[in-house]
């Protein structure tokens, strides 16, 4: 009896054992029973019966990396390039990654790979270092497509590198090159040009301030001279006026008279004596009628009470010695 009784305690650990199961966290269990899809085991403890049901497959739930080998890819025109990248996914659906696919890692390394040499067989090699992005989204839209069946989804890919041949880099840095050195010759060419402007606009506008500084000194000359003008003409016109009025006092026609008279005599003097030849007036009656008048209006003048006599000439009276 201790023998029977130990028997089936340990059977009944056995059982305890084989029908108990504890799920982890971001975990699914597919069951089967007899052989079919029986349940899905979500995180926690659940009871099967053993020798009946039995765990067929685990999946994790959690987002998993997949690296996809390297391979080399020919694009528009002609260039080999080797490509590899990454593959970021997650069990979505554990009953048909179970049965929707015998290997879906497999699958999806696969399939990459030719949706990988399609879209860059598509692009020239310049553009595939320009459109990372864009190869990288027609991965991901072609593999979750297809994915679907298989209980995946694929969150992203990315490329991880990009590698042309030793003669094509090469090619490329010299390309990189030349380039480099004509935004370099052109920012030069520009810098010279706009120096060129600069001084140019700089010598317009000295000789502009220039004109404009000799413009206005000859306006200041002008309105200098015209002022100088117009001081002159009105003491002028007032010392006229001023002999208009001493002509129009008691006298002051015979002052004029006498004043062109002692005028003309010393002319004639002056001429006698500048000259060795005698000049001779055609006619004498004219100036004795010139030395009457003189006489004629010296005796009229009015002996003064004391001082020099004066006489009235074109711009005033001058003192004369009475002797």
């Amino acid at each position: 009896m201790p023998e029977v009784a130990l028997v089936l305690f340990v059977l009944a650990v056995i059982f305890i054992a084989k029908s108990v199961k504890v799920v982890p966290q971001q975990h699914a269990w597919i069951v089967e029973r007899l052989g079919r899809y029986h349940a899905t085991l979500t995180p926690g403890p659940h009871v099967i019966w053993p020798f009946i049901d039995r765990l067929a497959y685990k999946h994790s739930l959690k987002e998993i990396p997949l690296d996809v080998p390297s391979q080399v890819c020919i694009t528009k025109d002609n260039t080999q390039l080797q490509v590899d990248g990454i593959i970021y996914f997650q069990v979505t659906d554990p009953m048909r990654a179970s049965y929707g696919s015998s290997n879906y890692v497999a699958a999806i390394t696969q399939l990459a790979q030719t949706m990988l040499r399609s879209a860059i067989g598509k692009m020239e090699l310049d553009r595939t270092f320009e459109e990372r992005d864009a190869i990288n989204a027609a991965v991901v839209s072609a593999l979750d497509e297809a994915a679907l069946n298989w209980g995946v989804k694929v969150l992203r890919y990315e490329i991880k590198d990009l590698t042309p041949p030793a003669e094509i880099l090469r090619s490329m840095q010299q390309q990189i090159t030349a380039e480099r050195e004509k935004r370099a010759l052109i920012a030069q060419s520009e810098g010279k040009k706009q120096e060129q402007i600069n001084l140019a606009t700089g010598a317009r506008e000295a000789f502009i301030a220039k004109s404009e500084g000799e413009k206005q000194a000859e306006i200041n000359k002008a309105q200098g001279e015209a002022a100088a003008i117009t001081s002159v003409a009105d003491a002028t016109a007032d010392a006229i006026r001023k002999i208009a009025a001493a002509i129009r006092e008691p006298g002051g026609m015979e002052a004029v008279n006498l004043k062109v008279a002692e005028k003309a005599v010393d002319a004639y003097a002056q001429l006698a004596q500048k000259n060795n030849t005698m000049i001779v007036p055609g006619n004498m009656t004219e100036v004795s009628a010139l030395i009457g008048t003189a006489m004629t209006l010296m005796k009229r003048q009015p002996a003064p009470a004391a001082g020099p006599v004066s006489q009235v000439g074109p711009i005033g009276r001058t003192p004369v010695d009475p002797a």
